[in-house]
């Protein structure tokens, strides 16, 4: 038992020890936000030549880590004006189309990977967004065109430092517009999408996610390491007390083993003077004197009443069924037994009778003939 209990708590101990490992740090609403700037290309994805009509973009982002995994951000895309070139509307502005909206990224690789205390110099994240996108027009060429428009994409991040992230950045964005109306009901529609690639600067404001020992100090540790060095300490002692034990029963069970293998000491005493010799049997297990076994008493009764100067020595034998302990105790009562029966009985004086119990008989061949008290008088 106390090597159980013992065992036991090492392993809570232990396990107390094991939930005290590495974790993410928790971080307020004022870490880890970052800013980006991004150039790149931006080309119709059906009926247009795909780099016949692609043309620059460039953009900017804010962004927040939530978790390692989960990040939210805001973003603006401009497209460059190179509509004139190609005879398209004319815009009063550098810029003949942009993009404002909002988004979530989801970092595959801590996802599925798990996260890394180690900063890792690469990883991959889903990006979904929404937002207003809005074409620039000249006086006279049409009215701006503003629209809903939605984004998909993919993140590939390079961590040159812990500060900087080079990324490249392929992406769809659908105009959710119905086809020739304004502001209508909400489609998508893949000849009114474009596909966008960027290649992106972002400096993070820190500290990023660090890895902490949850709930645990040095000092507690160094404690609960004392705990369980002293647990092991009093296991040792336990088992060698165990062992000492288990050498101890080990002597014992071979002493009884001897004991066993030893012959039992056989009780047969005889007597030829068969005269002075009275037998009282008894019934099993029982120490009462039946009728059929009265007359013998008497016998002794009546010799002593007429021999003055004799005296009687009672034995009391039991057979060898029951245990040791309970035949030794029914022994010496048979042999009381008799005795008292002389002196209430038959008013013989209890000076000149000894009554004794002398433990398992084997006399006789007949196992049920030695329960028996057995009367000896001596003149």
């Amino acid at each position: 038992m106390k090597k159980s209990i013992l065992l036991a708590a090492a392993a809570i101990l232990s396990v107390g020890a094991a939930n005290a490992q590495d974790a993410v740090e928790r971080t307020n609403f004022g870490s880890n936000w970052s800013i980006g700037i991004n150039g790149g290309v931006t080309t119709p994805m059906t009926h247009h030549a795909f780099f016949g009509s692609m043309r620059g973009t460039i953009g900017v982002n804010i962004g927040k880590q939530l978790t390692p995994v989960f990040g939210l951000g805001v973003e603006g895309v401009a497209g460059i004006n190179t509509s004139t070139m190609f005879g398209g509307p004319r815009s009063s502005t550098a810029f003949d189309n942009s993009y404002v909206g909002a988004y979530g990224t989801v970092n595959l690789t801590n996802l599925f990977c798990g996260f890394s205390c180690e900063p890792r110099v690469f990883n991959l994240e889903a990006l979904a967004g929404a937002g207003w996108g809005h074409d620039y027009y000249n006086e006279g060429a049409g009215e701006d065109w503003n629209y809903f428009a939605t984004k998909v994409g993919l993140n590939f991040n390079f961590n040159v430092s812990e500060a900087v992230t080079l990324s490249l950045k392929p992406s769809i964005v659908w105009n959710m517009s119905d086809a020739g109306v304004k502001q209508t009901s909400a489609a998508y529609n893949i000849n009114k999408a474009t596909f966008n690639c960027a290649v992106g600067v972002t400096y993070n404001f820190g500290p990023g996610f660090n890895c902490v020992t949850v709930g645990v100090n040095p000092a507690e540790v160094a404690a609960l390491n004392a705990q369980v060095n002293d647990l092991r300490g009093q296991l040792n002692a336990a088992n060698n007390d165990l062992n000492a034990a288990n050498s101890k029963a080990n002597n014992l069970q071979a002493q009884l083993n001897d004991c066993l293998a030893r012959p039992v000491k056989v009780v047969n005493k005889t007597d030829t003077q068969l005269n002075s010799v009275r037998y009282v049997f008894f019934r099993i297990g029982s120490s009462a004197i039946t009728a059929d076994q009265q007359p013998n008493v008497e016998m002794v009764a009546e010799y002593l009443k007429h021999h003055e100067n004799a005296k009687v020595e009672i034995k009391g034998y039991a057979s060898q069924d029951g245990n040791l302990e309970f035949n030794e105790r029914l022994a010496a009562a048979r042999a009381e037994s008799v005795k008292k029966a002389l002196v209430k009985k038959y008013g013989i004086d209890e000076s000149r009778i000894t009554a004794q119990g002398e433990g398992i008989g084997h006399m006789f061949k007949e196992e049920s003939w030695n329960r028996v008290s057995i009367c000896t008088i001596e003149d």
